[in-house]
């Protein structure tokens, strides 16, 4: 039964990572509060994203609505952030780790009202040096702390110009790639309760592709209301557990 319940807050989860990213918000504390240990934790949500992140990619990607010409550059330049960021968080503690994040989190919330974008732009996704240092930036945060990964980078496409239905293809992209090294090296550390990580990916599996279904009647003007909300309740989480 505990692992039917993990399942469907995974597809709660997903769903909302899918729209507006902050997934984690609901897995983590879930997993947490069920009374799984911090790292198989983490090291199950990273394996569940990977698979359910490149399941939405290929669903955008079938249905033409961007192509692998512009956005095979994502997969290196994410997956250096991420492993980047799994490297440095071994010797950054807790409590500094929080902080970048707050930080982070912060900072992103003050763009949405600064921006001007309503994520209905229609560029075409370049390997240009904003998007690059952007990407790499974002894997790194990935890689340090995870939860709010996929809002940092709407924020990061709003930025770039590139419609909101095309980012969702593009972000979850680059959150496979980031989040691919992070489950790797839990995996090879022995961090992994499997169980708990496959009911996640059935869950994220079915969150992921209800996402898709929503985020194309979604009206781009409402994406960062939803942003901003979900801003809030990662920055919430964080000052609370920063406190205690």
């Amino acid at each position: 039964m505990e692992y039917v319940l993990l399942s469907i807050t995974a597809m709660v989860a997903m769903t909302l990572g899918t729209l507006a990213g902050g997934g984690g918000l609901i897995t983590m504390p879930a997993m947490l509060l069920m009374g799984f240990p911090i790292h198989s934790t983490i090291g199950a949500s990273k394996i569940s994203t990977t698979v359910s992140s490149f399941s939405t990619f290929l669903t955008v990607l079938l249905k033409k609505q961007i192509t692998l010409r512009e956005s095979w550059w994502i997969l290196p330049v994410s997956l250096t952030g991420g492993v980047l960021g799994g490297v440095f968080a071994t010797h950054i503690s807790d409590k500094t780790l929080f902080h970048i994040a707050i930080v982070l989190l912060i900072g992103a919330f003050f763009t949405s009202f600064l921006s001007k974008a309503d994520f209905s732009g229609t560029a075409a996704l370049q390997p240009k040096r904003s998007g690059v240092f952007g990407f790499i930036g974002v894997g790194l945060y990935d890689g340090l702390f995870g939860p709010g990964q996929g809002t940092l980078l709407l924020f990061l496409f709003n930025h770039l110009r590139v419609s909101y239905l095309r980012a969702i293809g593009f972000m979850r992209l680059a959150t496979f790639s980031s989040g691919f090294g992070a489950a790797v090296s839990y995996i090879y550390m022995g961090k992994i309760i499997w169980p708990a990580a496959i009911a996640l990916v059935i869950g994220s599996l079915s969150g992921a592709q209800l996402g898709v279904r929503i985020a194309e009647k979604l009206n781009p003007v409402h994406v960062r209301v939803l942003l901003r909300l979900v801003i809030i309740g990662l920055l919430v989480q964080l000052l609370v557990k920063a406190v205690l």
